[in-house]
């Protein structure tokens, strides 16, 4: 079992929203040659970062990946 308090059950359910929520809003748009205008990575980034911080909820995490991931 993992100790870390990152991995909780919470947090895990907390990152699932979170993914979901920035997926959903940044993972679509193409570029004109059909890559991504957002990389997949930076959103799972974001998403580890915001949980890794202590966030308890996922209120303002749009506006977190706009000011330091797109």
């Amino acid at each position: 079992m993992n100790e870390d308090w990152r991995y909780s059950d919470f947090r895990m359910e907390l990152r699932e929203q979170s993914l979901s929520i920035l997926l959903h809003r940044f993972g679509g748009p193409l570029n004109e040659d059909g890559t991504p205008v957002n990389k997949n990575q930076s959103i799972y980034e974001c998403a580890h970062d915001w949980v890794s911080s202590g966030q308890k909820t996922t209120s303002g995490i749009v506006k977190y990946y706009l000011a330091y991931y797109s």
